[in-house]
């Protein structure tokens, strides 16, 4: 017989199951079911399970909590609410509403408690992962003293069935990330019906084919007692991944929604709720109804967290004491990697030395891997390739936690959602890399990683037809555009090693993700004006090469502008000099970061690109988006083609001496009036 729960814990979880009504009822939107039947799930969780301390959400050693079943939100608000995290009961009325701290879906740094984002599903499933691992470095490079946690994560059908799911399950147990715990809702139901419709793996089978361990405890939904020896049983767990697979009913125990489709996304109706709330002892004229009892008995664990958290720091000033090394590089990366960064010497290059930016990525890395202690870098089966290897690390292994290089396979989709939780975590820094095309994998990781403000870094090469002889299966054509239309991404494309020195330093200083989009072809090291120390990237767009030089605020000695991005910076240059010729006087500007250059203020911007001089862009890229710049484009509006990569770079017209001819062109007709 299930254990019965005691009766203020009843009815803890049936005001939540309440909550789980009323809130969608309320929007007239959102999702009950769910929420409904993990309610004793997340009850032994919040009560029984995890550490944490309400009024410090961030304590670096909690116990970390994925909601990969995101859509189920107000599962976890109704938790946090009665736990102390900050939440109150009108932000749970507001569910879904203008400016809520109870969005559809749970945002990292929007709502304390909220650890990830999640919503697209499986995307929880990766970010488990990565928070997973980031736990088990720290603990096993500094100490168990100052990192010892958990991650659980509830994950259910839709995780499941979409391939992010097998890909990020495949990777945890081939490194044997122990201490991470999934709750798999098993509730048979999707948005078009049953998962019978599509569905009819064996889940248990597979998941012990990827390494895990594999505990299927059936109908116990409403079991706390064996929810909370499952649990416990897989914490002990220390060598490979767990998985919890529970039986739930979507909707319990509503008598004609339970088990039905639209227990998933729809509100109940007043009728529904009213006949379920009587079901569960719950005054059915009440809505929202939270009862002092119940707010007397979760508020307890604020006085139990503080305890957890005040032991943590005191363990913690006797670790740093004894370790002040290691202390040193704990505070450099929770604390001071910034000015780390800023102040890092990193690798020096020469008009007439010619590398790949792609190189140089690798080089500065380096540097900086040498100077922050918990960067992890890895590539999607394309470490060598992409500039991410790390030449003084090992590879990170379940016989090697402390290893530093992640091999993630061929993996992006995983890849992008496990940076978000590494870098999510806190305290460790992912760079991941893979060929700019294979970017549309990573697509929905790179959205959450820009709507949590995620500092992580792509470095994705191959950036173009340059990339040569793969052909236009492999030639990004539009994806800079499709990049530098997500809202908070830094998007850098540096034209040179010296360049690509900058890029990471900005990256790595800069709240949030960048992709850096870097050449497979060798590239010039530019004549850059000024002293180059100072840093001209980060302002986005600058000068590089005047024909006259004038001031910058002057454009009346200007006969052109051409803006180049990446590869296409040299040639620009070089069919300047051609275009001197015919006297004709042109500014060559490196736009390596629309993003950065809109940061700056309007004389600047102004100063760079003046509104009374004819300019043309020049990028082996759509031309899609260029009209804020420039009215004329040299772009690739079409697919590259199978060829030698220089060889393309010349048939799509990005030599120097197309470039030139255009341009005098174009001058002539007089069509890059502005």
């Amino acid at each position: 017989m299930p254990s019965k729960p005691g009766p203020v814990e009843a009815l803890t979880i049936n005001v939540v199951r309440g909550l789980a009504m009323d809130a969608p009822q309320k929007a007239n939107s959102g999702h009950s079911g769910t929420a409904m039947a993990l309610a004793p799930l997340g009850f032994v969780l919040f009560d029984r399970v995890m550490n944490y301390d309400p009024k410090w959400p961030s304590w670096p050693d909690r116990d970390r909590f994925v909601l990969s079943a995101g859509h189920a939100s107000i599962l976890l608000y109704s938790y946090l609410y009665l736990y102390g995290f900050g939440l109150e009961l009108d932000d749970l009325k507001n569910f879904r509403q203008w400016a809520s701290l109870t969005p559809g879906h749970p945002e990292a740094g929007h709502t304390k408690g909220v650890e990830v984002t999640t919503g697209p599903l499986g995307q929880g499933v990766g970010n488990g992962v990565g928070v997973g691992l980031a736990e088990r470095y720290l603990r096993s490079k500094f100490s168990s003293e100052i990192c010892n946690h958990f991650t659980f994560v509830i994950a259910g059908d839709g995780c499941m069935q979409e391939g992010i799911s097998h890909e990020a399950a495949s990777l945890a147990g081939h490194l044997g990330l122990g201490r991470l715990i999934y709750v798999y809702d098993d509730n048979h139901i999707t948005i078009d019906g049953p998962t019978e419709l599509a569905y009819d793996d064996n889940r248990a089978q597979r998941f012990e084919a990827y390494g895990w361990h594999v505990n299927d405890i059936g109908e116990s939904a409403n079991d706390l007692d064996k929810l909370e020896t499952a649990l416990r049983e897989a914490m002990d767990v220390e060598d490979r991944p767990s998985i919890i697979i529970l039986r739930s009913h979507i909707g319990w125990p509503s008598p004609t929604k339970t088990d039905t489709k639209e227990a998933h996304g729809e509100p109940f109706g007043a009728e529904e709720i009213e006949k379920t709330k009587v079901i569960l002892g719950l005054d059915p004229a009440k809505d929202f109804w939270v009862p002092q009892e119940v707010l007397d008995y979760t508020r307890r664990k604020i006085q139990d967290g503080a305890a957890k958290s005040k032991s943590w720091t005191s363990r913690f000033a006797s670790w740093e004491k004894s370790n002040q090394k290691l202390a040193g590089q704990w505070d450099i990366a929770w604390n001071q990697s910034k000015e780390v960064v800023a102040r890092a010497t990193m690798p020096s290059y020469s008009p007439g030395d010619k590398l790949a930016t792609r190189q140089a990525m690798k080089k500065a890395l380096n540097v900086l891997a040498q100077e922050i202690p918990t960067i992890l870098s890895g590539g999607a089966d394309l470490t060598g390739n992409t500039g991410v290897a790390l030449d003084n690390d090992t590879l990170q292994a379940k016989d090697n936690p402390t290893g530093r290089q992640i091999a993630y396979g061929i993996r992006e989709h995983a890849m992008g959602a496990v940076m978000n939780g590494l870098a999510l975590h806190g305290g460790v820094f992912p760079v991941g890399g893979t060929f700019f095309v294979f970017s549309d994998y990573m697509k929905p990781a790179i959205r959450l990683a820009s709507l949590s403000k995620a500092n992580v870094v792509y470095s994705f090469t191959h950036d173009s037809i340059g990339l040569g002889e793969d052909g236009p299966t492999h030639q990004p054509v539009e994806h800079l555009a499709a990049l530098r239309a997500v809202p908070g991404l830094l998007v850098i494309r540096p034209a040179d090693a010296n360049e690509t020195n900058q890029a990471l330093q900005v990256a790595f200083l800069h709240e949030g993700p960048v992709a850096l989009i870097l050449s497979r072809q060798a590239v010039p090291v530019l004549d850059i004006p000024g002293d180059y120390s100072t840093g001209l990237l980060k302002y986005g767009a600058y000068s590089i090469y005047e024909s006259n030089p004038v001031e910058k605020s002057q454009s009346r000695n200007l006969d052109l502008v051409l803006i180049a991005t990446g590869s296409e910076v040299a040639p620009s240059i070089e069919a300047a000099k051609i275009l001197e010729l015919q006297s004709i006087k042109v500014r060559v500007v490196s736009m390596p970061s629309w993003n950065l250059f809109e940061d700056q203020s309007t004389e600047y911007r102004n100063s760079v690109l003046p509104t009374d001089v004819p300019t043309i862009s020049v990028e082996a890229a759509s031309s899609f988006g260029w009209a804020r710049y420039a009215p004329t484009h040299i772009a690739i509006d079409r697919f590259g083609a199978s060829a030698p990569g220089a060889t393309n770079m010349d048939k799509f017209g990005f030599s120097a001496d197309n470039i030139a001819q255009i341009a005098a062109e174009t001058l002539k007709n007089g069509d890059v009036a502005q």
